[in-house]
């Protein structure tokens, strides 16, 4: 027992990975398998491409904490149509996001970009624009904070399947994306 604890001890890493590896399958076990509230469906992923972290003429400390700080941006670089509720959206080409919102420490487990991307993108455009741009006419669906954070968990239910994580997401998001939200309709009506 003690070469256990001394061996958990020193690879502590891998304890953690391994609880939290353990602690999910419980969770999944006992998961709700509750349908999201919203159908969602895109033929295809959409197609990224990374920007730059402009950590150059920085000087020394600024460029080390901008690359230990910073999150990483991506651009769609063509443009993404996906349905919700038979209705056909799309995210053009050009436009800029960071993935989902999660903290540094934790991006070992979840990649801003994996399992959370599809929900992620699409919540980031939501909060960007208040709104989702419908393909053909024009129109556009305009959205709240609320509405937004649900639409980002409803999708994600329906790309991944993992109904406890994503309502701890989604819960993180009614908690603190006010921020995020907030920062956009302080820039857009400086755009004006």
């Amino acid at each position: 027992m003690e070469l256990l604890i001394a061996l958990a001890m020193k690879f502590w890493q891998w304890s953690i990975l391994i609880a939290v590896v353990i602690i999910t399958a419980l969770i999944n076990l006992l998961d709700k398998k509750k349908k999201s509230n919203l159908t969602f469906h895109s033929d295809n992923m959409p197609e990224l491409k990374p920007v730059a972290i402009k950590t150059k003429g920085k000087g020394f400390w600024k460029g080390i904490a901008m690359w230990l700080l910073s999150t990483r941006n991506w651009e769609i670089t063509k443009d993404w149509k996906y349905r919700i509720n038979g209705n056909e959206y799309i995210i053009p080409a050009g436009f800029i996001f960071d993935g989902a919102s999660i903290p540094k420490f934790l991006r070992t487990f979840f990649s801003p970009v994996g399992v959370l991307l599809m929900g992620g993108l699409v919540h980031d455009y939501a909060y960007k624009y208040a709104c989702l741009n419908r393909t053909g006419k024009g129109e556009l669906l305009l959205v709240d904070q609320k509405r937004a954070d649900e639409i980002f968990r409803d999708i994600s239910i329906e790309v991944n399947g993992f109904y406890t994580m994503n309502y701890l997401a989604y819960w993180s998001l009614r908690l603190g994306g006010f921020v995020a939200w907030n920062g956009h309709r302080k820039r857009n009506a400086k755009v004006k």
